[in-house]
Protein backbone atom coordinates (compact mmCIF):
# COMPACT_ATOMS: atom_id res chain seq x y z
CA UNK A 1 0.00 0.00 0.00
CA UNK A 2 2.76 2.35 1.01
CA UNK A 3 3.93 2.18 -3.00
CA UNK A 4 0.99 3.14 -4.41
CA UNK A 5 0.74 6.04 -2.15
CA UNK A 6 4.17 6.78 -3.27
CA UNK A 7 3.66 6.30 -6.84
CA UNK A 8 0.30 8.79 -6.34
CA UNK A 9 1.87 11.83 -4.56
CA UNK A 10 4.82 11.35 -6.65
CA UNK A 11 2.50 11.67 -9.93
CA UNK A 12 0.81 14.56 -8.55
CA UNK A 13 3.92 16.02 -7.50
CA UNK A 14 5.91 15.61 -11.01
CA UNK A 15 3.16 16.50 -12.92
CA UNK A 16 2.60 19.89 -11.21
CA UNK A 17 5.88 20.75 -11.25
CA UNK A 18 6.51 19.62 -14.94
CA UNK A 19 3.42 22.14 -15.50
CA UNK A 20 4.78 24.90 -13.95
CA UNK A 21 8.30 24.90 -15.15
CA UNK A 22 7.24 24.42 -18.66
CA UNK A 23 4.47 26.84 -18.52
CA UNK A 24 7.23 29.36 -17.11
CA UNK A 25 9.85 28.73 -19.77
CA UNK A 26 7.72 28.63 -22.65
CA UNK A 27 7.10 25.57 -23.74
CA UNK A 28 4.44 22.90 -24.46
CA UNK A 29 3.31 20.70 -21.32
CA UNK A 30 4.09 17.09 -21.96
CA UNK A 31 2.02 14.64 -20.42
CA UNK A 32 3.80 11.69 -21.13
CA UNK A 33 6.98 12.95 -19.75
CA UNK A 34 6.07 14.39 -16.58
CA UNK A 35 4.24 10.65 -15.97
CA UNK A 36 7.63 8.84 -16.90
CA UNK A 37 10.05 10.99 -14.86
CA UNK A 38 7.15 10.64 -11.74
CA UNK A 39 7.97 6.80 -12.31
CA UNK A 40 11.68 7.14 -11.89
CA UNK A 41 11.15 9.30 -8.92
CA UNK A 42 9.09 6.46 -6.98
CA UNK A 43 11.48 4.14 -8.06
CA UNK A 44 14.26 6.57 -6.55
CA UNK A 45 12.10 6.96 -3.32
CA UNK A 46 11.61 3.59 -2.80
CA UNK A 47 15.44 2.69 -3.74
CA UNK A 48 16.13 5.12 -0.96
CA UNK A 49 13.83 4.41 1.39
CA UNK A 50 15.42 0.97 1.66
CA UNK A 51 18.93 2.00 2.04
CA UNK A 52 18.69 4.31 4.73
CA UNK A 53 18.70 2.46 8.14
CA UNK A 54 15.53 2.12 10.14
CA UNK A 55 17.86 1.58 14.02
CA UNK A 56 18.19 4.45 16.09
CA UNK A 57 21.62 5.73 16.13
CA UNK A 58 22.91 5.46 19.83
CA UNK A 59 24.85 8.47 21.24
CA UNK A 60 28.08 7.73 22.70
CA UNK A 61 29.99 10.17 25.04
CA UNK A 62 33.71 10.34 24.43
Amino acid sequence: MSYTWTFFWSFLLIHMTTYVVSSMSGVAYDFTVATILSVIVTILVIIVASILPNDPVEKSHH
